[in-house]
């Protein structure tokens, strides 16, 4: 495997997985550091958890609070029609740390499974630190002398394995899968706390590498479940005309932007904002329009609308994405090119003359970011291996496919023989399928992903 940094791991044992992360791990040839360039701009990756991609003012949704969110977006460029492989996070999280998708991820840790003979009743052990064998994108960072920190959602056991001189995410021990808030430490332990509870950890490392670039991966746990926010918050949608579980949902996200903002005014009071490049994706996406009520429906509530997380529709995977750099990226600019979340860490790479890996499924979106009335990609295809199930909250398994072009998004399920076709122009909620009346547009893109899955198979 390209993306597999070589090195001799001796053994897996989970007790001492701790301290075996803290050696870190050998890099390919060529990762070398090379000399610190005051240049290279600090980079913050913000990440929304379970953020749908309507509700934002700058979306339009006038009726949710993001103001700090509406500045960043106006001070460089939005891409309205980005696209996240997956529809649930962590394997939306993982392709932005190695710019490769779900399912050569999953084949990249099959292959060192095989490799390091790894036991059986040791496999789910090793999966839960499989990142530390890949060439993250922190770690191609560091060849340009770049210092990385972890916050928020990281489901990679701590923040070592993705490669981070720093985080939040520092893993459990074994003893910690019997207590009740195991599935919370699985999910990113005290990472969660970010913007939740506190800006402090960031701030310290910041303090901690005045002379570095920095690379921030900032993903606070928040619009996720529990929306559970401050007053302050809540108050701004108490007495709105909207159900109570849009108000709740949207607090968390306003909860988020004030985040956001915190830290934009940090920054700027250390002088560092100019020279800082922030990038922003959600992880998956949510449905939760101001007249739908889902607290007395604990899997709705939970994952959005029937259109939400889990499900295979086009609000399932669709993100907002925004790059923005001071005097570096045009203000106003809006793109409806589509654009993949993998292409995130292949544009950052090329805005600092990095090579990106030539086994990257991502490409850099830079000449649009300069030219946003330029395209790049005219499909986009994923593969869901989860989707919401009455009868378990986590999901059940599913092979199915989905595609989004221009003027269309096809979904097709293989493990519930269903297909189905909107027209993204007249029908961007996905409520009339229109596949029976388009049998050679079916037919094209069954093709088209038949393709696909050939061409991501090793």
């Amino acid at each position: 495997m390209k993306k597999i940094i070589l090195f001799v791991f001796l053994t897996f044992v989970l007790a001492s997985c701790k301290n075996e992360s803290e050696k870190g791990s050998k890099e390919k040839p060529g990762l070398e550091t090379e000399n610190i360039s005051s240049e290279n701009p600090n980079i913050i990756l913000l990440v929304g958890d379970d953020q749908g991609y309507p509700y934002f003012g700058f979306m339009g949704a006038d009726y949710v609070q993001t103001p700090n969110m509406d500045k960043l977006a106006e001070s460089g460029t939005l891409f309205t029609n980005g696209y996240v492989p997956q529809n649930h996070c962590r394997p939306s999280l993982q392709t932005l740390m190695t710019g490769t998708l779900p399912i050569n991820y999953e084949q990249d840790v099959e292959e060192l499974i095989k490799e390091k003979q790894i036991p059986e009743d040791s496999i789910v052990g090793f999966k839960h630190h499989a990142m530390r064998h890949f060439t993250t994108l922190p770690r191609i960072l560091a060849k340009k002398g770049y210092k990385s920190f972890q916050g928020g959602k990281w489901w990679e056991f701590n923040y070592q394995n993705g490669g981070f001189d720093a985080g939040m995410t520092k893993g459990w021990k074994k003893g910690d899968k019997k207590n009740d808030d195991w599935f919370l430490q699985f999910m990113g332990g005290d990472g969660r706390q970010l913007a939740r509870a506190t800006m402090q950890p960031v701030y310290d490392f910041v303090e901690a590498n005045p002379n570095n670039p920095l690379f921030i991966w900032f993903a606070p746990e928040l619009p996720h479940y529990p929306f559970d926010a401050p007053d302050k918050y809540y108050n701004i949608y108490k007495d709105k005309d909207m159900t109570e579980s849009a108000k709740r949902y949207y607090a968390n996200c306003t909860w988020f932007d004030d985040g956001v903002g915190e830290l934009v005014r940090y920054l700027k009071e250390k002088n560092m904002f100019d020279n800082t490049m922030f990038v922003y994706v959600n992880d998956n996406g949510w449905e939760q329009a101001p007249n739908q009520e889902f607290r007395h429906d604990s899997l709705r509530w939970h994952n959005g609308g029937d259109k939400g997380k889990l499900s295979v529709y086009d609000q399932s995977f669709r993100t907002p994405i925004i790059f923005s750099w001071k005097d570096k990226v045009d203000a106003n600019q809006t793109s409806k090119a589509l654009m993949h979340s993998a292409d995130i860490p292949a544009t950052i790479l090329d805005y600092l003359n990095i090579e990106i890996p030539e086994d990257y499924f991502g490409k850099s979106y830079k000449t649009l970011i300069e030219d946003p009335s330029k395209t790049d990609r005219a499909i986009i295809i994923g593969k869901a291996t989860q989707m919401r199930s009455e009868d378990d909250m986590m999901g059940m398994k599913i092979e199915a496919y989905w595609a989004r072009t221009n003027d269309w998004f096809f979904k097709w399920n293989l493990t519930l023989d269903t297909i189905a076709l909107f027209d993204m122009k007249t029908d961007a909620n996905n409520d009339h399928n229109l596949a029976e009346d388009n049998p050679d547009l079916i037919e094209d893109f069954k093709t088209k992903i038949e393709a696909w899955k050939q061409e991501r198979t090793k």
